[in-house]
């Protein structure tokens, strides 16, 4: 059985992964709609030879690369949980439930860090990271050590509010998660970031007295802009406003700083200013919340009919049994997936909420336009990508609708 079922997973993966490429390079077309052609928006206007090659190349071999890591999770989880294995970690283990965790992270970590090393790769081939490995495997480590203790940690909770209270679980574990989100968005500026990168106030005080006079038309309480240091790692450019209350930062990356004119850089600090006017953030954190107590008493309805009909050949016991984590991860990581189209709309509308915000308080289309299109060129994105790719991948609108949008606003 056991052998039929990993035939079973290597057949349909290889009929995914032949779907993948023929709809990526075969079926997709390629090129701008003919009426933007020499437009603005036509890559062409504002990217080399080399750059538009460099582009394609970048962004279809980035595109399949998701396609084909998309169920890595669901099928490591599922071959996990069919072979025994969460069950021999959890002896192994001596039933020590932190243990345990850590042992099926590493596992799952190792066996997805390929996939994450050539992407990293190709950044670096097509010249949008210059990160030095040894950096680059410190952040994988770093992330590792947070997502491990924090899956501890909900793992924890989660098996002792099983074990209590066996009906209503899902709504105590969601009454616990509602204050820890908020924490975790409350201490990620000054707490979680820093681990990862060292934030300086701006260097350029003219500019940042620009920034911070654009903020205060717009009603954003801040003193001070910070400046992080990507340069050693990315030709990317990137800026963002994140943090509640007090820990309220604005953040622009080098390169950023070094790429765009003072005008572009104002629209993009505009851009970002829009979303904390707009209370971007704290409708996407009550989103997830949303979104997390349907997820939960979905969990909690499905995971005992998947343990009654398989849990006797996977060796648990029930959903209190946690060596039933893997069962979770995988509906979880389902879940996620399913609801990844709908969050990836409401994202684009927001960034487009964001974008002709930034236009009203600067009025400088030129300058957006310009920061748009320096954008594409360091990230060496797609202007018009394919249509799956958009709504799976795209949390902002595609280029090509930007620049467009853009243009009509110059026209009007």
């Amino acid at each position: 059985m056991k052998m039929k079922l990993l035939v079973f997973i290597g057949t349909i993966y290889i009929l995914y992964a032949s779907l993948a490429v023929f709809y990526l390079f075969i079926w997709s077309p390629s090129g701008i709609p003919a009426a933007l052609q020499g437009s603005v928006a036509d890559p062409a206007t504002f990217m080399t030879d080399r750059e538009l090659r460099l582009s394609e190349a970048y962004s279809g071999y980035k595109n399949l690369l998701y396609v084909l890591a998309m169920p890595a999770e669901w099928i490591i989880y599922t071959v996990i949980l069919f072979f025994g294995l969460s069950s021999r970690l959890k002896k192994a283990c001596s039933c020590n439930l932190p243990l345990y965790v850590l042992g099926l992270s590493a596992v799952t970590w190792l066996l997805t860090l390929p996939v994450r090393f050539i992407s990293y790769r190709l950044s670096l081939h097509y010249d949008v990271s210059i990160e030095p490995f040894p950096e680059w495997l410190r952040d994988e480590l770093i992330g590792f050590s947070l997502d491990t203790l924090l899956l501890i940690l909900v793992a924890v909770v989660l098996y002792g509010l099983i074990r209590r209270f066996p009906e209503r679980w899902w709504l105590y574990a969601w009454f616990i998660l509602v204050p820890f989100l908020s924490f975790l968005m409350y201490i990620q500026p000054v707490v979680i970031d820093p681990l990862y990168n060292d934030f300086d106030r701006l260097s350029d005080p003219e500019l940042e007295e620009s920034i911070l006079q654009l903020a205060d038309r717009a009603g954003v309480p801040a003193d001070r802009v910070f400046e992080v240091n990507k340069s050693e790692e990315t030709n990317a450019l990137n800026a963002y406003v994140n943090g509640i209350g007090d820990n309220l930062r604005i953040v622009l990356w080098d390169t950023t700083l070094d790429q765009l004119s003072e005008e572009e850089v104002l629209f993009i600090m505009a851009h970002e200013i829009g979303h904390y006017v707009k209370n971007h953030l704290l409708k996407s954190l009550f989103g997830v919340l949303g979104a997390s107590l349907l997820g939960l008493y979905a969990l909690y309805r499905l995971l005992p009919m998947i343990l009654r009909k398989w849990g006797g050949t996977w060796h648990i016991e029930g959903p209190a049994d946690f060596a039933s984590l893997p069962a979770i991860l995988l509906l979880i990581s389902l879940f996620t997936s399913i609801a990844q189209p709908f969050e990836m709309a409401v994202s684009r509308q927001a960034e487009e909420a964001a974008d002709e915000y930034a236009i009203d308080l600067q009025s400088d289309t030129e300058a957006a336009i310009g920061a748009f299109q320096q954008l594409t060129v360091n990230g060496r994105s797609d202007v018009d990508p394919p249509t799956l790719i958009k709504y799976l991948r795209y949390g902002h609108p595609t280029m090509l609708e930007r620049l467009s949008m853009l243009m009509d606003e110059g026209e009007s």
